[in-house]
């Protein structure tokens, strides 16, 4: 799938039509709804902050500068919508110090292997606001601790204490998964 939209939808978008916007958010769908799902708790939350990020794009496109690719300019919209709408989720949300992170040794297993990526974002979705956006920024966005504890207000230790409780969370939940799927087989 070609990811960057030609420059006649562009200058359509540009224009405020309604065709180009359309077309873009056809051929862009996909892509943002896999983000957005790394990002929030379920699907409807996905679909909000993937349809809050297509508004920002065409209200915005002006500000897009195209030296650069357009999928990298719409990932940073879809990072900061999500963001944004699980900070306004967070009011329960706590981090803890680095002192209480309990670190557990990783058993080697191929319980990653029997998941399929859905089953996989579902245990990503499972986590906590706070959990699964610092480890999706970290683990799968690429981001570093300043950088993660820059852009969502916490502090650094904080980010590197939330992304080891996600792990351990995770850990868990795959242990839980296994053992459902073990039980499945043996009746």
């Amino acid at each position: 799938m070609n990811y960057e939209p030609d420059q006649r939808l562009i200058k359509g978008l540009l224009k405020n039509d309604r065709k180009s916007q359309e077309l873009l958010y056809k051929q862009f769908y996909s892509y943002g709804m896999s983000v957005c799902l790394r990002y929030t708790s379920n699907r409807n939350d996905a679909v909000e902050v993937l349809n809050d990020s297509f508004m920002k794009v065409f209200t915005k496109i002006q500000q897009y500068d195209e030296q650069y690719a357009f999928k990298t300019w719409f990932r940073r919209i879809l990072i900061n919508s999500s963001i944004n709408h699980n900070k306004s989720k967070l009011n329960n949300h706590y981090a803890l110090s680095l002192d209480e992170v309990v670190e557990v040794e990783d058993k080697k297993s191929s319980i990653i292997n029997e998941l399929s990526y859905e089953e996989l974002i579902k245990l990503i979705q499972s986590l906590s606001p706070m959990y699964r956006t610092v480890f999706s920024l970290y683990v799968i966005e690429g981001y570093s601790h300043p950088e993660i504890a820059d852009l969502l207000g916490i502090s650094e230790g904080a980010s590197k204490s939330n992304l080891s409780r996600a792990r351990l969370n995770l850990r868990e939940l795959l242990k839980r998964n296994h053992e459902k799927r073990l039980a499945k087989y043996e009746r």
